[in-house]
């Protein structure tokens, strides 16, 4: 068994982008012409109850099984690419780095996590995000789902519901659609480890694999499950920030920083080429180390200053770091930043100033009161 797994759950999640005609937003920095899945989590949930979340779950057996080899092509790595190798004094995530042979699955991890990725939306959200015979798309341009009529509403809901009770369903779905999960239009975006102490009921943490996703046309009908999620919300980057700091909506510090950097792209196809042509880059993990201040707490995260040399990844050591200083004094005294300032539960403010690996781009910063630490970005 893999030792990490002791201490968290592998889980995949999707950033799934959809066109949309470009409308006069409710923030500065003009309009987008997509919006962004997000499903709020129910009220009932261990893990974050209630939050707004990108869909995705827990990586299951069913997503390693090696039945999947039958449906995809047998090109290496299913047709997907090889990554490239780490940058120098990087090295590539552990949650892909792992060979997956050891552990008992011939399926290459970055395959099962898409496939895992998929398999959630298609649970929570009812879309299904596949391609006919055995994939690649024929084109690399942004994908579509499956047409509605493949799958009648009555026959969809009875699969969402077999498939959320087993997850090896999902294979047996695509086999009667004569359909694979078109795993190529997911590329690797980010890499997150819930931190020791944001751990939820039980000690739930997860090594998260974030992929995003660019659908050319109107975002597709979603519908939630009644069971994990309550709502759905299709929502512009900068529009999500704005309902986030008007607590209309809460999400997580990442799908905030998440949000931070796709402002970024106000276009759809710039989203899309951006992320497939740094498809086979990688990513680097980021675990976030709480800082507590006097008045607030900073989310620090690899390469700020004030993060620790040797983190303490499963909590074993109980290092618990706090200051008396005030979070401006700690801006102010500052000079090499990746960091998360959290004043509340809705008042976030990423600030990052060391430049981006893996040809990634860094999130803009957006302030949520009127605190200005950006002299030195």
């Amino acid at each position: 068994m893999n030792w990490r797994l002791r201490h968290w759950r592998e889980a995949a999640t999707l950033l799934l982008a959809a066109g949309t005609p470009a409308r006069l937003p409710r923030s500065p920095f003009g309009p987008f012409d997509y919006e962004v899945l997000l499903l709020q989590r129910s009220s009932r949930s261990g893990f974050m109850p209630s939050a707004h979340v990108f869909p995705g779950g827990l990586v299951e057996p069913a997503d390693f099984s090696a039945d999947w080899l039958g449906l995809l092509p047998a090109s290496p790595q299913c047709g997907l690419g090889l990554v490239k190798p780490a940058p120098v004094g990087s090295s590539r995530a552990p949650l892909f780095a792992t060979e997956q042979g050891r552990l008992g699955s011939p399926l290459p991890r970055e395959v099962a996590f898409r496939i895992c990725a998929i398999r959630e939306t298609f649970e929570e959200a009812g879309i299904l995000l596949l391609v006919p015979g055995r994939g690649p798309a024929a084109d690399s341009g942004p994908a579509s789902p499956l047409p509605a009529e493949r799958l009648p509403p009555t026959e969809l809901s009875e699969w969402r519901r077999r498939v959320h009770e087993d997850a090896g369903c999902f294979l047996q779905l695509c086999r009667q659609l004569g359909c694979v999960p078109n795993i190529w239009a997911l590329h690797e975006w980010s890499n997150w480890l819930t931190p020791v102490d944001r751990a939820g009921a039980g000690g739930r943490r997860y090594d998260t694999a974030f992929y995003v996703c660019c659908l050319g046309e109107r975002p597709p009908h979603a519908s939630q499950d009644e069971q994990e999620v309550t709502a759905i919300l299709w929502s512009s980057p900068p529009e999500a920030i704005e309902r986030f700091k008007s607590q209309e909506i809460w999400f997580p510090p990442p799908q905030f920083y998440e949000f931070c950097r796709l402002c970024n792209f106000s276009l759809l196809c710039e989203l899309h080429k951006f992320s497939s042509d740094r498809a086979l880059e990688g990513c680097e993990r980021w675990m976030p180390v709480m800082l507590t201040a006097s008045d607030g707490y900073i989310q620090l995260l690899p390469g700020d200053e004030l993060y620790p040399e040797d983190p303490d990844y499963t909590g074993e050591k109980k290092i618990i770091m706090s200051t008396d200083k005030k979070i401006e004094d700690l801006m102010k005294e500052g000079s090499v930043f990746h960091r998360i300032v959290i004043k509340n539960i809705n008042n976030l403010a990423v600030y990052v100033n060391i430049q981006a690996k893996y040809k990634h781009v860094n999130p803009l910063t957006i302030n949520s009161d009127c605190s200005d630490y950006n002299s030195k970005l």
